[in-house]
């Protein structure tokens, strides 16, 4: 049985569009004897966006404030766009002091990866990959692997990840994992947001992109030495993507053989991360170690916030 806990949401990004999905979420996690605040951050509209810069900005930068207390889940309500609007109004110092060590868990994903790097970069604060207020816990079923697997992910100090798919190379390599969406990191390429990461173990997934617009991302990244800077390139799920004629053959797979054949570092593919119903969560920041093979891959994390 999960122990009851503190969750206060924010809504960097986009505002929820469907109330009864929003009312279905907030519900079902007070039955299950959570305390849920911040919920008017849900509620706030401002053109497609879940408040104004400012607003959005304050949800973050209230965790600074040394005469409140901290929750233990910080959660985004959900993704969409407009995280990356309130990166330079976030109290980056105040933030390190008051996050640093704590047993304190930021999760989403998606848009909310633009807040995940510039708290690693600018502040060294260790944040997750995983579900949502809206997608995953206001879903008509939520899953049962992402709800398992989310909780004992922020109450266990070390945790070990797994995939089935067989890899074409055999690894066995260690450093810090971050990344997230595709989209949003190559967009921060150059900017003081992303993380200066030296080996490191990068992963990546997105949603409804094609396949040449997965590879000019990739591209973008190796093209400013980023790729070359890690150990590893980890790829989760890229579902949505639609092929047309013009692509003549040319698919995820054969984006996934270009990138293989150009950044020189592993590429391991099938980590059940993305936009999908069964979704783990990872821990962005963490120490990672990860061996591959022909039978599938293995990563082992520890380092990170675990809640008491």
């Amino acid at each position: 049985m999960t122990a009851h806990r503190t969750i206060e949401l924010i809504a960097p990004s986009g505002y929820p569009h469907d109330p009864e999905v929003l009312h279905r979420a907030l519900h079902r996690l007070r039955a299950q004897g959570h305390r849920v605040d911040g919920e008017a951050a849900a509620w706030r509209r401002f053109q497609r966006f879940a408040g104004t810069d400012g607003e959005r900005a304050a949800d973050l930068n209230r965790l600074a404030d040394p005469s409140r207390d901290l929750p233990d889940v910080v959660l985004a309500v959900r993704g969409g766009y407009g995280a990356v609007r309130i990166l330079h109004g976030l109290d980056y110092e105040g933030l390190q002091r008051r996050l640093a060590d704590q047993p304190i868990a930021l999760v989403g994903h998606s848009d909310f990866t633009a807040i995940q790097m510039a708290l690693l970069a600018r502040a060294g604060v260790k944040t997750f990959g995983g579900p949502m207020l809206m997608s995953d816990f206001g879903a008509e079923e939520p899953s049962e692997f992402t709800m398992h697997h989310f909780w004992s992910a922020l109450t266990k100090p070390t945790m070990t990840v797994t995939g089935h798919t067989p890899q074409t190379q055999s690894v066995d390599v260690s450093g810090m994992l971050w990344g997230g969406n595709l989209a949003v990191l190559a967009s921060l390429v150059g900017t003081p947001y992303m993380p200066p990461v030296q080996g490191g173990i990068l992963f990546l997934e997105d949603v409804n992109e094609q396949p040449f617009r997965i590879e000019r991302m990739i591209y973008q990244l190796h093209l400013a030495g980023i790729l070359a800077q890690q150990q590893a390139l980890v790829l989760g799920d890229f579902s949505g993507g639609k092929q047309y004629d013009y692509d003549n053959g040319y698919d995820l797979h054969s984006v996934i053989e270009q990138v293989r054949a150009l950044i020189g570092i592993p590429v391991i593919t099938g980590l059940q991360f993305g936009h999908i119903h069964n979704m783990l969560t990872l821990p962005v920041g963490a120490d990672a170690h990860l061996v591959a093979n022909a039978h599938g891959f293995r990563m082992t994390l520890s380092g990170y916030p675990c809640l008491a």
